[in-house]
């Protein structure tokens, strides 16, 4: 049974962590700009959801290039087109394009919308994790359900440093009415009062230390901080400090890496979303554990 549920904690990382990229390119917009609703190549996306869901690459891109392969590779003495070595930042890296009569489209089944790799692995390693140190208690349905928004919100994070309100506003009040209603249940293993106390700490924190540096750290970074305070503090106090320094431990390692590795500066602006999520789901592990 153990084994099961973590297999299926699994499955469900897997399955959630293939459909972030594609909505993770949609929402890396600066503040002002609409989210995204066109590929790299400038086709329209399709598909459910206005084409928030679906594959991590275009599908008109894919069919004008097959076109394009077929007409140089059967025409007689065609050449193969020129490519463009210039490939979009917010892409994968390395994808070529092609020119022909309708624009620039991409070869080689088109641009990816993100690395399509590695948040489907997070997700299924993060999940799988929490669902062995949570154990078959009720809030394990809420870690699951806040999972994709993690991912989510840290991908978005990493491309265009910034935490859309979109997400980590409703993510704080999914997580609160969430325990809410796992405190109800039996055999769970923590406090909703603590939970929403938690928020409240680490959000009030978090939005002391953007008083005292605003050039330092983002809003975004405040209003992500009450979701994870809520998921913290639904373990106790210790777990709150636990999470709240991993998150910090994790970004100074990364900020020394980039000025050991790069010849980054103390001021070099980096992405604090992802390390934050990485500390709280550590301060998460440490809790089920001891629950």
């Amino acid at each position: 049974m153990y084994a099961m549920l973590i297999g299926v904690a699994a499955l469900w990382g897997a399955a959630t962590g293939l459909l972030v990229p594609r909505a993770a390119y949609r929402f890396s917009v600066e503040p002002e700009d609409a989210w995204r609703d066109t590929c790299p190549a400038g086709h329209a996306l399709t598909g459910p959801g206005r084409g928030w869901l679906g594959s991590t690459r275009c599908t008109t891109c894919a069919e004008v290039g097959a076109a394009i392969a077929v007409h140089t590779a059967t025409g007689p003495g065609a050449a193969q087109p020129e490519p463009d070595a210039e490939a979009d930042p917010e892409t994968d890296t390395g994808t070529v394009t092609a020119t022909d009569a309708a624009g620039t489209t991409p070869r080689g089944g088109g641009p990816r919308y993100a690395p399509s790799l590695l948040v489907p692995v997070a997700s299924t390693l993060g999940c799988a994790a929490v669902a062995a140190t949570t154990g078959a208690r009720p809030e394990l349905a809420v870690w699951l359900l806040l999972a994709p928004v993690a991912v989510l919100l840290a991908a978005i994070d990493r491309r265009v440093h910034r935490l859309p309100d979109e997400l980590t506003l409703p993510a704080a009040g999914a997580a609160a009415a969430l325990l809410g209603i796992a405190v109800l249940l039996p055999e769970h293993g923590g406090s909703w009062l603590s939970a929403l106390l938690g928020g409240a700490a680490l959000g009030a924190f978090y939005f002391l230390l953007f008083l005292i540096n605003p050039t330092g750290m983002g809003f975004g970074d405040v209003k992500l901080a009450l979701s994870l305070g809520v998921a913290l503090g639904w373990y106790g106090w210790a777990v709150v400090f636990a999470g709240g320094f991993a998150g910090f431990l994790f970004g100074a390692a990364y900020g020394l890496a980039l000025m050991i590795m790069r010849g980054a500066g103390r001021k070099t602006g980096i992405p604090f979303g992802p390390f934050m999520i990485a500390g709280a789901l550590v301060g998460i592990f440490l809790g089920g554990l001891t629950a």
